[in-house]
């Protein structure tokens, strides 16, 4: 009997000890600098001697990864390397005493050349790697920026030129390298909501929850599709990352009549991180019926089933009101009268169901579903000698699916694949000229993207096949070279050589396709827009890549490119020359350089200053004869509208952890414009616009903040006969229950 318990002992403790080596567990947790969670960052396990990555994980609402590998290997052989969009790649060796506890990783904020991103990509990637040039607003960057919409803070990022309607809540229209302010990928948290050919209108897309912004400058169509000619622009809402639910809420006020709400609760529960958020904004504006308002919700939720697959849902809803005084005061000439009344309504809501599942080892497998639902009236009864009367109602809603695969096959290589397939309707509704008219497409796109890197070169390839319902096929393909030409020394810290060509389309805007009487012919053979693009670029480095140097040269060209001329046959009674139709007939071209530096001035002290040169020309446009010309700017040999030959930004940032600042500028240049009317004016004024923002913690639970828009006070158009608004304050409390 003794015997066999002895037996038994030793079977016991020998299958406890071939467990032990057939598993074992190295649990990573990822933080920042103040030691919060960071979520979803990809995390790989690589080992010394392999060519291919152990595995690929993506941290937990906690900031957790666990990889599960033979006792025996969790040694010194391994390194974690951690890819976290806005932060410093991170590398660092198994230390094999460590294994059986939780490895801490503390990421740290960077130069914007070392800061991963995701948008050039679709994958984690410092942004030097990225093959595009990119820039990026982080969390604590808006958090002290405070902007009432996208607009006022995308304009001071390299290479945006805005233009707005007037003040808060007016049409907001974003130019880059000389394209049209049509040829922008609008994205947040996985929506796309540029409505096809149109003009996106940054002054109502509110920021509030923002995390983290970025923007892509240069042909993106093959990872993104339809729209993304000239730039992306991509927005994601913050996570949840306490333990203890955290209940922020707060109140600001200022001149004009300008007030603002708002309250969030955000968290994590087990496997469960939440951010449930509101946000109310309402000013009188400046002036005649100048007024804005804009409420919004949302909720970001998101549960990791298991540690391989997880499920993300987010919902924003927008409801705003803005006055619509139209063009009065061109160029500081009141050429006439503000309308006193008329206004415009915008109903936006966008939703998206992400499932992310990291299997089987060196895969990742991402499924999205979203709807975006877009309400717009324009209800102007009013006109004068330079506005019209309009009134209409514009329904738009885009239903899609996506499938992105990602597979890291080498340490060197890296496969991104996809499917998307989306459903676009639209209606639209003349009040006084009834019946409505819509229109339907159906496309489905498939890409494939592969980044290599051999030594000091590095190659990102891919293309893109579209199906449309409306267009039938087209391919765009893309291919981006980097070469390390010297990794340099201690001032001068490594130089990047980079050569990039594309090409790119964009939907023909519904209206143009499909809209009828009374104004328009439908043309439903309308082709896409299309771009040639390609850009060469020098990144130097330098103390130790404290400041980096970019200078980049692009060069554009546009083609069936669509303009506006009259029905060349009869049209249901109406004779030719007597209707709107639009035709593929304009071909235009946009070359210039773009300078940037960034870089540390002090530990917490950054400074992004940039300056663009940009030169236009329209190279074609049938529809401008000798018998029918055209109003500058719209002739052959003409530059194109709005577009400043001379524009830059500068970004100048404190983030620290007792108090936060920040500096920011916007200078445009002269650039060509219209009345529309009669051709007495035919450019906007240069000007310069400097910001301020600043917050400061009286407790650790309160927190005081102010804003200054336009702190110099100057007068200006952005667009001609549209007054921008003069210097503005906003000022505010704002409190913290919770959240440790």
């Amino acid at each position: 009997m003794n015997c066999s318990r002895g037996f038994a002992s030793v079977v016991f403790l020998l299958a406890i000890c071939l467990t032990s080596i057939a598993s074992a567990e190295i649990k990573v947790k990822v933080v920042d600098a103040q030691d919060a969670a960071i979520a979803g960052a990809q995390v790989q396990l690589l080992k010394l001697g392999k060519a291919a990555p152990a595995d690929v994980l993506r941290t937990s609402a906690e900031g957790v990864v666990i990889f599960r590998t033979q006792a025996s290997q969790a040694s010194k052989d391994y390194r974690i390397q951690v890819l976290a969009p806005g932060f410093a790649a991170e590398i660092v060796p198994v230390d094999p005493s460590s294994t059986a506890e939780t490895i801490t990783i503390k990421l740290r904020l960077a130069t914007v050349a070392e800061t991963v991103v995701v948008t050039a990509t679709r994958t984690p990637v410092p942004t030097q790697a990225a093959g595009a040039d990119v820039a990026i607003l982080s969390g604590g960057q808006l958090e002290v920026m405070r902007p009432i919409e996208a607009a006022d803070a995308v304009r001071f990022l390299p290479g945006a030129v805005v233009n707005s309607y007037g003040q808060p809540g007016a049409l907001s229209s974003l130019f880059v390298r000389g394209g049209e302010s049509t040829y922008n990928k609008v994205i947040v948290d996985g929506v796309a909501i540029t409505e096809p050919g149109e003009t996106f209108d940054f002054g109502t897309l509110p920021l509030a929850q923002a995390d983290r912004l970025e923007f892509v400058r240069g042909a993106q169509s093959t990872l993104y599709g339809s729209d993304a000619m000239t730039s992306v622009v991509q927005v994601w809402t913050r996570n949840g990352s306490t333990p203890v639910p955290e209940l922020r809420f707060g109140a600001d006020g200022g001149n004009f009549g300008t007030a603002n709400g708002y309250a969030s609760l955000a968290g994590v529960y087990q496997r469960v991180d939440y951010n449930f958020f509101g946000d109310q904004f309402n000013t009188n504006g400046e002036g005649i019926n100048n007024d804005y308002s804009d409420s919004l919700v949302g909720g970001n939720v998101g549960v990791a089933l298991s540690d391989d697959i997880s499920v993300r849902a987010r919902v924003r809803h927008s409801n705003s009101y803005t006055g619509l005084p139209g063009a009065w005061s061109f160029n500081g000439d009141p050429l006439v009268s503000p309308l006193t009344i008329g206004d415009a309504h915008a109903n936006t809501l966008l939703g998206s169901v992400e499932i992310d599942v990291a299997a089987p080892s060196g895969w990742q497998h991402r499924f999205t579903g979203s709807d975006y639902l877009y309400h717009y009236t324009d209800n102007s009864p009013e006109g004068n000698t330079y506005n019209f009367a309009s009134l209409y109602d514009y329904d738009i809603n885009h239903v899609a699916f996506e499938y992105q695969g990602d597979y890291s096959e080498r340490t060197w290589a890296h496969s991104t694949f996809g499917y998307r397939i989306e459903n676009e309707t639209a209606s639209f509704e003349y009040p006084e000229f009834p019946p409505a008219t819509s229109g339907q497409r159906l496309n489905q796109d498939a890409y494939l993207q592969q980044q290599v890197t051999l030594g000091r070169l590095s190659v990102i390839a891919g293309g893109r096949f579209v199906h449309s319902s409306a267009f039938g096929n087209t391919g765009v393909p893309r291919v981006a070279l980097m070469l390390q030409a010297l990794k340099g020394g201690a001032v001068f810290s490594g130089t990047r050589l980079r050569f990039s060509y594309a090409t790119a389309y964009m939907e023909p805007d519904f209206t143009e396709t499909f809209v009828g009487l009374p104004y328009y012919v439908p043309n439903k053979g309308l082709l896409p827009v299309r771009t040639r693009a390609f850009e060469a670029g020098l990144q130097q480095n330098f103390l130790a890549g404290r400041w980096v140097l970019n200078a980049t040269y692009f060069n554009n060209l546009f083609h069936d490119q669509i303009e506006y001329g009259t029905n060349t046959v009869e049209y249901m009674g109406n004779p030719p020359g007597t209707l709107g139709q639009f035709f593929n007939v304009q071909q235009s071209f946009a070359q210039g350089a773009e300078l940037q530096i960034d870089g540390k001035i002090w530990k917490k002290l950054s400074l992004d200053a940039a300056y663009t040169y940009t030169s236009t020309e329209i190279l074609e446009n049938p529809l401008c004869t000798p018998t029918n010309p055209c109003f500058y700017p719209y002739a052959p040999g003409d530059p194109l509208l709005r577009r400043p030959k001379h524009s830059g930004t500068m970004l100048l940032n404190y983030l620290g952890t007792r108090w936060s600042a920040n500096l920011s500028g916007s200078f445009v240049g002269r650039r060509p414009d219209s009345d529309f009317v009669d051709d007495l004016v035919n450019h906007a004024a240069g000007y310069a616009r400097i910001d301020l923002g600043g917050w400061y913690a009286i407790t650790s639970r309160v927190t005081a903040y102010a804003n200054v828009g336009n702190a110099f006070n100057a007068h200006y158009n952005e667009v001609v006969g549209y007054p921008a608004l003069t210097a503005n304050f906003r000022a505010g409390l704002r409190f913290r229950i919770g959240g440790e």
